[in-house]
């Protein structure tokens, strides 16, 4: 599913971007948003924060239901 991928991709840039601030202590949406505090990192962290509890759904997710949407 398109959604699926797009979810998995904005979780996997959310996760590169806690692993930044973790080692480096650089947060990048922090950076490209002009603060952690304005209304667009908000948005993004958001949107990643969305697509992460999106993704959690796949987990849980019937084994044939995600063996049809390789396939396709």
């Amino acid at each position: 599913m398109f959604l699926d991928k797009i979810a998995l991709a904005l979780a996997v840039i959310g996760g590169l971007n806690w692993g930044c601030i973790g080692l480096f202590n650089f947060d990048l949406v922090a950076f490209i948003s002009g603060g952690s505090g304005t209304w667009l990192a908000r948005i993004i962290y958001t949107i990643v924060g969305l697509a992460a509890l999106w993704c959690l759904t796949m987990l849980f997710r019937p084994e044939d239901t995600r063996t049809r949407q390789s396939r396709a």
